[in-house]
């Protein structure tokens, strides 16, 4: 099985640095709505993180490149678990609740009387030209 390959491109040193700057800045403000002290070291980083950015955002390289490969092996880790969940916690009791309906949606039960499991169309075919 062939997996496919999706490129997903990496972002800006600049951005990184700007994004990261408000982080900090976020969190070292956050403390103040519970009026307690402003985190002092958040801060600092804060803005060294904008000044680099700003000034020198080539000296970002490499924390943007592990930033980059630790979303992308996150990535890697959380689909799976996401979409086993929604398949869990959504596919599996709609077709739970469906069957005790005794509904049969693609109309899969085997009926030997039947000769052909052909369904007859009820509109005419029309032209594609105007499809919408």
């Amino acid at each position: 099985m062939d997996k496919a390959t999706i490129s997903v491109k990496q972002g800006s040193e600049r951005s990184f640095g700007i994004i990261f700057s408000i982080v900090f800045l976020v969190f070292s403000f956050y403390p103040s709505f519970s009026y307690e002290q402003v985190r002092l070291w958040a801060l600092v980083v804060s803005v060294l993180f904008f000044l680099i950015s700003i000034l020198q955002p080539s000296m970002l390289k490499s924390l943007n490149f592990l930033w980059f490969k630790f979303g992308m092996l996150l990535g890697r880790i959380i689909s799976p678990i996401v979409m086993g969940l929604v398949f869990v916690f959504a596919i599996i009791p709609t077709g739970i609740f469906i069957r005790l309906m005794g509904k049969d949606p693609l109309q899969r039960k085997f009926l030997k009387n039947k000769n052909s499991y052909w369904i007859p169309r009820k509109t005419s075919r029309q032209s594609m030209k105007n499809q919408f």
